[in-house]
Parts: C-alpha cells; structure tokens; sequence
C-alpha cells in the first residue's frame, strides 16, 4: 500500500488517536518559530493543519499548505477558514510547481522520512526562499523510530 493512500486512510483519525510525537512537534514549532516574522509561508505536509492554524494567525500575509493527500488536506480545510491560507495538492518529491511566488519560511515537519533524495528537497527549497529565508525542519530519524 502506497504511503499516499495509508495518510488518506489515517487522515479520519489522525487528529484524535494519541500521537506523542504529533504533538511534540506542534509544540516545537511554535517554540522555535515564535520569535520568526512569519510573512509568506510555505508549509510542506500541512497534512489535517497541526500547524497550518497557528501559521496563519502570526502570517502577515499567506500561508501555502501542500500536502499529498487529499483526504489529510480535506481535513485541513474544513478545519482552517484563515482567508490566507490556500491550500494546494503537491508531493516535495517531484518540481514544486505548487509555489508561484518566493516566501520567507518554509516548514517541513514530519515528512522527510518519507524522501529518499534529500538533496531533491534543498535545491527546490533554495529556488523558493527569498534571500534571508529560513527552512523550520522537524523530523524523525528513520533509524531511530
């Protein structure tokens, strides 16, 4: 079974089973972001919008939410009625034609154990971030799950 359908089946689920790295996560991102101007942002895996609303209450602007589920991001969007979020279709692992304009905060949580060629993620990233941008990256070690 594909990675993509398992999150589409989890995505009924996935904001009410206990998931402790879940919510440590959350926390984390908000910890470190806190003090971070959130102006165009770009949010890879946004998922059912773990972070999508506490991105949009500090974006001085918009929030893009890519995920690669529709099911996560239907969740999201019934969630999340912020009117600078757009939410859009996308998998990190191929071009990231989902981003029409630089932003100033990427966030990546939770989905690089997902991407075999790193590499592939940091390239598109830097054609993305405007001069100054930062990249929010929160991840498990696949090793060490």
């Amino acid at each position: 079974m594909s990675t993509k359908h398992l999150y589409n089946q989890w995505s009924a689920t996935y904001d009410t089973v206990e998931n402790k790295t879940r919510d440590l996560e959350k926390l984390a991102c908000e910890t470190v972001l806190a003090d971070i101007p959130l102006t165009r942002v770009l949010e890879l895996g946004g998922g059912t919008g773990k972070n999508t609303e506490w991105l949009a209450e500090g974006a001085e602007q918009k929030v893009l939410s890519v995920d690669f589920s529709e099911e996560m991001q239907a969740v999201a969007k019934a969630k999340v009625k912020d009117s600078n979020v757009e939410f859009r279709i996308g998998d990190v692992r191929s071009e990231w034609s989902f981003v029409d304009s630089n932003v100033d905060l990427i966030t990546c949580s939770l989905i690089l154990e997902h991407v075999e060629d790193l590499n592939f993620i940091f390239e598109q990233a830097e054609k993305v971030l405007s001069p100054g941008g930062r990249f929010y990256i929160c991840e498990l070690h696949p090793l060490k799950q």
